[in-house]
């Protein structure tokens, strides 16, 4: 078995000592010495090293009655990079900008109008959110297939002025790397890292709003299927009618809550009977609005019909799921850039 080499034992280490900076806040050295296991002389070289290349900073002192190198507290440069989560909607594009740590540091978004310019909307809407700020990458979650292969939407949508070469456009004008990827897969990440799902390494989010359908995580990860297409559930015959239409947006005010259940139920048996996830999230609006009692009667409609014990939760992210998965996921691609 090979060892590491002492270059990349450092940026082993750095990177080590930059998520905990990220998951704790500023620390002292000797802090960073207990967390990490590392001597006092490798720290104090990491933390030299770090500051020279801009990616940490003294932030001020542990304790009033401290002083002395062992007091100062080491933080990462929240400003050395940000990046922009983006939800395009069908009448709106949605942006949150956040720095480095995952602070949100501004927010904007417009309407889209029948003849826009999709790609300079969307640019321009970035850019009046990022303002002067270092920007790194752009997150876009957007309904349709995207194909994992070359991160193209392969589908129409009914987003007004989508067009193919749409992404490659917002690319030339931001001059940053754009990523498109399918709006409830970024959803299935806020809920992941931050929701209903956390602590769950398998489930399935069902997403009921002004369209229907769904992403699947398995072992932690987003799968998206050979072709982008995994978790298309609208598209699934139910009695004969596809399921986005069992739960349309414009009748689904018809039913009573019972009803509701039991038609959402039909869906979720799909994922319970092939995929035996063990966790169905319910999210989008309906899933929202419904909270634990829709929960609880999705889950036993699920009971009747499929052989596998299926938990059922509402959604917990609070806020645009779409674009809380959008900035986590530039933010783990930032990060990698960045810290190395």
């Amino acid at each position: 078995m090979k060892t590491a080499t002492p270059a990349l034992a450092r940026a082993i280490n750095d990177r080590l000592a930059l998520d905990l900076l990220l998951e704790h806040g500023p620390l002292t050295a000797p802090q960073l010495r207990t967390l990490t296991g590392l001597s006092r002389p490798t720290v104090s070289d990491l933390i030299e090293r770090l500051m020279a290349g801009g990616l940490v900073e003294v932030t001020g002192e542990s304790g009033e009655d401290r002083r002395g190198p062992n007091a100062r507290l080491y933080g990462l440069v929240a400003n050395r990079a940000h990046v922009a989560g983006v939800d395009v909607r069908r009448d709106a594009v949605n942006v949150t900008v956040a720095d480095i740590t995952g602070r949100v540091v501004s927010e904007a978004s417009t309407t889209i109008g029948a003849r826009a310019d999709l790609a300079a909307l969307i640019a321009k809407v970035v850019g009046g959110a990022v303002g002067r700020r270092a920007l790194d990458t752009v997150v876009v979650g957007a309904p349709g297939l995207v194909d994992p292969r070359d991160g193209e939407l392969v589908s129409p949508n009914d987003v007004p002025g989508w067009r193919r070469d749409t992404m490659g456009s917002v690319r030339e004008r931001l001059g940053v790397p754009v990523i498109l990827e399918n709006e409830v897969n970024l959803a299935a990440i806020a809920e992941l890292r931050t929701g209903a799902a956390a602590g769950s390494e398998d489930f399935v989010l069902l997403w009921l709003d002004d369209g229907v359908g769904a992403a699947v995580v398995l072992e932690g990860r987003l799968r998206r299927g050979a072709s982008g297409g995994a978790g298309e559930i609208g598209f699934l015959e139910v009695g004969g009618v596809a399921f986005c239409e069992l739960l349309n947006a414009e009748i689904i005010r018809r039913f009573d809550r019972d009803e509701l259940a039991r038609r959402i139920a039909q869906g979720a048996f799909a994922y319970a009977t092939l995929l035996d996830p063990g966790l169905v999230v319910l999210g989008g609006t309906t899933g929202h609005e419904g909270g634990d009692e829709l929960a609880e009667l999705v889950a036993d409609h699920l009971r009747a019909l499929a052989p596998a014990p299926t938990e059922v939760r509402a959604s917990t992210v609070t806020g645009n799921a779409v674009l809380q998965g959008a900035v986590l996921t530039a933010l783990d691609l930032a990060r990698d850039r960045v810290f190395g």
